[in-house]
């Protein structure tokens, strides 16, 4: 009797828990037994492993396979443990030695033909190893860029089979390449100059991007709403490189890397459909849970086009994660948690048919047909929405004028040096941003000028604001602050925030 032994990593959300794959081949009726709750997909492995073991030369045991992946009670599911499987039959049957896989971690789907594909999660896999102590992981090729991420590792890429057992044969370890985060997407991202006049438009996308407040633009079609929402991710500072880990795990856990670069530091932009449906938006599925929609958007933007055409409570499922910043999916296998701090940016028409203004210019919409358009945003929903912005249409002159407005670079550097006021002031905090600083601080130490609280009771009082609508304006105020230079807000900023929060102008 032999024994082989491999390691793996199975995920949970973006959480993993290491297993250990043991093969044990006897005597008796040849046969495969997989024992471990494995899933459809990984109880096809036994083919896929197969043939990919024949047609790399190597001999199939005709004899009694038995694969065991601990801890049992652990649900297991995909094809990352297609290789791990393979390596472990192969040291079982005695063609590979057992030393070069201690200590190291072994992901990767295998082909018929021997080539090792891609899988989902590597990154958060990687975290979970180098967490319980292993140092070396040996993955797909096309995962590269996403594994070095992980430095304090040592990282073995093969393209297939065949290469694996060469190394562990021979000892010859392929070259590995350095980590090298580079900001190489900003110049292909759109760009403020685009945009012609909405100043006020302009002005609130700064002042989200600075201290991560929520934003309702509404406005006629071709106003210029998805133009703006668009390119507030080419004014929000680089991701630092904690923040790009977080990103880059929850982008690889949903199999979406295919559209962003691993290495990037620059927030993510998601923008579903308005058709699409509660789980695409929050995260979910029956086998395979999933991030949605606004964990994709974690540390970015998440721009919902057309919000009042949504399904009856797809925006309403977001109230969760706009509060406390992570989004907690129930099923039968247990509770996953996915991060899910992200800059929430709806766009509007105003009317059914968009024709809407303060005139009523060219709109056949009646006075109930526009309140209940809008009352599909519902009231909860909107008392977490910071700002709300009236876009109105490009006038001749505006779109007639050949100087550009401002670029990008220049609001961002703006955004940036408002942002380091606030994360000096934050220093001692848990938190960076002004979105968010906790009530009870906004009561105690955050508070702004006498005159500025007085202002804000008396709405209060007066029932034209809640009271999360108060802390809404408290925080915004101290984000105009930021960007005006001044210690402290006063009567006028806070007065600003109310306009801002209320949609009148400004």
């Amino acid at each position: 009797m032999s024994i082989g032994f491999t390691k793996s990593v199975a995920l949970l959300g973006i959480s993993g828990s290491i297993v250990e794959i043991e093969v044990d081949i006897s005597d008796g009726i040849p046969m495969y037994s997989l024992l471990g709750l494995p899933d459809a997909a990984l109880q096809e492995s036994r083919d896929r492993v197969r043939a990919a073991i024949t047609n790399c030369n190597e001999i199939w045991p005709n004899r009694k396979v038995t694969v065991s992946m601990s801890p049992a009670w652990l649900p297991k599911s995909g094809s990352s443990f297609d290789l791990s499987i393979a390596l472990g039959i192969l040291i079982a049957h005695q063609v590979i030695p057992q030393e070069p896989l201690d200590a190291t971690v072994v992901l990767g789907e295998l082909a018929l033909d021997g080539k090792i594909r891609s899988v989902r999660g590597v990154l958060p896999a990687l975290i979970a190893a180098y967490q319980a102590g292993i140092t070396r992981a040996v993955i797909p090729m096309s995962n590269r860029a996403e594994a070095l991420l992980m430095p304090q590792m040592q990282i073995l890429t093969f393209e297939n089979l065949h290469h694996v057992l060469q190394w562990m044969r021979t000892g010859v370890t392929p070259e590995l390449q350095e980590l090298d985060l580079e900001n190489t997407e900003r110049d292909s991202y759109l760009d403020f100059q685009d945009v012609a006049g909405q100043s006020k438009a302009r002005f609130a996308a700064e002042v989200a991007a600075t201290g991560g407040h929520h934003l309702l633009l509404i406005g006629p079609p071709g106003a210029g709403k998805t133009m703006i929402a668009s390119r507030i991710p080419s004014i929000m500072p680089a991701l630092t490189i904690d923040q790009a880990l977080e990103v880059t795990a929850v982008h690889s856990i949903s199999g979406a890397l295919g559209t962003r670069s691993p290495m990037s530091l620059l927030a993510p932009i998601i923008s579903p459909h308005h058709t699409a449906s509660r789980v695409s938006i929050v995260g979910g599925g029956s086998h395979v849970i999933k991030p949605g929609a606004c964990s994709l958007a974690h540390h970015g933007v998440l721009f919902i086009d057309e919000a009042p055409e949504c399904a009856s409570g797809v925006l309403d499922s977001l109230r969760q994660p706009l509060e406390s910043g992570t989004i907690t999916i129930t099923r039968s296998v247990g509770n996953i948690t996915f991060p899910a701090e992200f800059l929430l940016v709806l766009a509007a028409n105003p009317c059914p048919c968009g024709k809407f203004s303060g005139k009523g210019r060219g709109c056949q919409c009646s006075s109930l047909s526009v309140r209940r358009y809008l009352g599909r945003l519902s009231g909860p929903l909107m008392d977490r929405i910071d700002m709300r912005v009236q876009v109105d249409p490009v006038s001749r002159v505006e779109m007639a004028a050949t100087e550009l407005g401002e670029s990008s670079e220049v609001i961002r550097e703006r955004v940036i040096a408002a942002r380091a006021v606030a994360a000096e002031r934050f220093k001692s905090q848990s938190w960076h941003l002004n979105s968010q600083i906790p009530s009870r601080e906004l009561r105690t130490s955050y508070r702004p000028e006498r005159e500025a609280m007085n202002f804000l009771h008396d709405e209060l009082d007066h029932e034209r604001i809640t009271a999360r609508g108060m802390h809404k304006v408290l925080r915004l105020s101290w984000t105009l602050a930021d960007l005006a230079g001044r210690n402290i807000p006063v009567l006028a900023d806070v007065q600003r925030s109310f306009s801002l929060r209320e949609g009148s102008e400004i």
